[in-house]
C-alpha cells in the first residue's frame, strides 16, 4: 500500500510521547478558555450553562487537564461548562456503548490506533469549519492519522516513542551490564534478573496483560517493527496480513512464562499496578511508551535507578523502525449537541500557551514545529532513553479490519499461558484477516494496493538529533 506518510514539516520535531492508558473510571469537573471561533451554544446569556463532556483514556496527564480544566469552566464568559471523564483500558468498549444509547461525549481523546475505528464507526465530525488560515498553516495535516478523505477531525499536540524500560539497580545485582539487544537475549536476562531477585518478590519481566492488546500493543508490536515487520500483522510490500514475524517473538514471551521469569499474576496486571511494581523495584524488564518518565516523576515516584533503551529485535539487526505514534489529539464527537461550544474548548486546548505548558511540564514533546520550535525540553528524569533517535521513524498506516473470532492478541496471549500449535494459530489469524481485509475492499471501499518496493528500514532516523 503505497501510503508513506511524508511528514516533512515534521523532520525537525521532537516526537516523544507520554501517552498511557491507566486503569481507572472517573468522571471529574474540570475546564478552560477560548475567545475566538463560533459562538457558544446559548446559554451564557440567560446565565444557563452549556455542559459539554471531555472523555480520555490517558492517565500521565490526569491533574494537568483536571486543573486545565478547571480552569477553563472557571473562566470562560461563554456559560460553557465541561466534565473531564477519565477511562482507562475499557475506553473503546464504553464509547462504543455511549454511541449506542445517548449518552456520548461531546469531545473525544483520539489516538492513532483508534482515529481511524472512530471515523469509520461515524463518531467524529469533521472540524474544518471550525479553522481558521492560522490554524490550517499551524498543525501539520497527516493522512490517515487526523485527516480522511480531505477532511481534518483532529489536530496533532504530541508523539510518542516505544522503548525498552529497565530496573538498573536489579542489572547490577544480577551482574547483567547491558539490556538485551536480542530475543534470546531477552529470555536469559529475565531468567537472571529473576535468580537475582526473587527473594524480594522481583521478577525479570512483566506486560499489563490484562488486556492484550494494551500489552502487546507496547511489546510485540516494537520488537516486530524494529526487526521489519509490520506491528500490526501487514504486510505493506504484499497489502496482505502476514503475522509470521511474530513467531519468535510470541515464542519468546512464552518461554520467560515458563521460565518462571516473569511476573506473577500478570494475566489480571494493569498498566498502573505493572508501574507501581517498577517502581518499588519488584520488575526488572518491560516495554512501553514515553509516558513512563512522567509517570515515575509524579504518579509513581520510583525508589530505584532506571532507564530505557531501544527495543530488542528478533536477531539484534535493526531492519525496520521503532515506530512513532502520534498526529491527533482532540476530535469532536459526531452526535454532541454544543459543537460550538465544545471547539472553544478544543481551541482553548490548541492554544499556544496550554501546547507549550504541555511540554514544558514533561507530559510530551510537541509535534507542532511553532510550539516545538520555542518550548523547552523537559527536566524529567529518565526522559534521554526516549529522545528519538536513528531507530525510531513513521510507519504508514495499515488498513484496520475486523475479523471474525478471536483477534490477534487474544490469539498469542492464549498460546503464551496454555502452549498449542503456533503455525496453526498464526495461518488461521491470517486466514481470517485477509478474509475481513478482502470483504472490506469489496464492500466498504478500503482501498490496499502492494508496494513492492516498501523498505521498513528506510523510515528510521528522520528525527534523531
Amino acid at each position: 500500500m503505497k501510503k508513506q506518510l511524508l511528514l516533512t514539516s515534521l523532520s525537525a520535531v521532537l516526537a516523544l510521547g507520554l501517552a498511557a492508558c491507566g486503569n481507572s473510571n472517573t468522571a471529574e469537573n474540570s475546564g478552560e478558555a477560548s475567545n475566538a471561533g463560533k459562538a457558544s451554544d446559548a446559554g451564557a446569556a440567560s446565565g444557563e450553562k452549556t455542559k459539554i463532556t471531555y472523555w480520555t483514556g490517558d492517565r500521565h496527564d490526569a491533574e494537568f487537564v483536571k486543573e486545565k480544566v478547571a480552569e477553563f469552566n472557571e473562566t470562560n464568559t461563554d456559560g460553557i461548562e465541561v466534565e473531564l471523564v477519565v477511562k482507562g483500558d475499557d475506553f473503546d468498549t464504553a464509547l462504543d456503548l455511549s454511541f449506542q444509547t445517548s449518552d456520548s461525549p461531546d469531545v473525544i481523546r483520539v489516538k492513532e490506533n483508534t482515529i481511524g475505528t472512530f471515523y469509520k464507526k461515524e463518531y467524529l465530525a469533521p472540524i474544518d469549519e471550525y479553522l481558521s488560515d492560522d490554524m490550517k498553516a499551524k498543525f501539520p495535516e497527516m493522512t490517515d492519522l487526523n485527516t480522511f478523505d480531505g477532511k481534518r477531525y483532529s489536530l496533532p499536540n504530541y508523539g510518542t516513542t516505544m522503548r525498552l524500560i529497565y530496573n538498573k539497580d536489579l542489572f547490577a545485582k544480577a551482574g547483567v551490564t547491558n539490556p538485551p539487544a536480542t530475543l534470546q537475549e531477552l529470555v536469559d536476562t529475565a531468567k537472571k534478573l529473576t535468580a537475582a531477585g526473587k527473594a524480594d518478590g522481583a521478577y525479570g519481566f512483566a506486560q499489563n496483560f490484562k488486556s492484550p492488546t494494551s500489552a502487546l500493543g507496547r511489546s510485540a508490536r516494537v520488537i516486530a517493527e524494529m526487526s521489519g515487520f509490520g506491528g500490526f500483522g501487514y504486510d505493506f510490500k504484499t497489502a496482505r496480513f502476514d503475522f509470521s514475524g511474530f513467531k519468535p517473538i510470541i515464542e519468546a514471551f512464552k518461554q520467560i512464562k515458563d521460565d518462571g521469569s516473569m511476573l506473577p499474576g500478570v494475566e489480571s496486571l494493569d498498566i498502573d499496578p505493572l508501574r507501581a511494581q517498577f517502581a518499588e523495584g519488584k520488575i526488572g524488564m518491560y516495554l512501553s511508551y514515553s509516558s513512563e518518565p512522567g509517570v515515575y516523576s509524579t504518579q509513581f515516584p520510583a525508589k530505584i535507578d532506571w532507564a530505557a533503551a531501544p527495543a530488542p529485535t528478533i536477531d539484534g539487526k535493526v531492519k525496520g523502525a521503532s515506530g512513532f505514534l502520534g498526529g491527533q489529539w482532540l476530535a469532536l464527537s459526531s452526535k454532541s449537541k454544543h459543537k460550538d461550544a465544545a471547539w472553544k474548548f478544543m481551541e482553548y486546548m490548541y492554544s499556544d500557551q496550554m501546547l507549550t505548558s504541555y511540554q514544558e511540564k514533561g507530559f510530551g514533546i510537541s509535534m507542532v514545529p511553532s510550539i516545538s520550535a520555542t518550548a523547552k525540553t523537559p527536566e524529567v528524569n529518565g526522559i534521554e532513553g526516549f529522545l528519538p533517535n536513528q531507530y525510531d521513524g513513521v510507519w504508514p498506516v495499515y488498513p484496520s479490519v475486523a475479523p471474525e473470532g478471536m483477534k490477534s492478541d487474544d490469539a498469542f496471549f492464549k498460546y503464551m499461558l496454555n502452549g498449542g500449535d503456533l503455525d496453526a494459530t498464526i495461518s488461521d489469524l491470517n486466514k481470517r484477516y485477509n478474509a475481513a481485509l478482502d470483504d472490506a475492499i469489496k464492500n466498504d471501499g478500503l482501498k490496499a494496493e502492494p508496494d513492492p518496493s516498501f523498505d521498513p528500514a528506510a523510515l528510521a532516523g528522520k528525527f534523531a538529533k
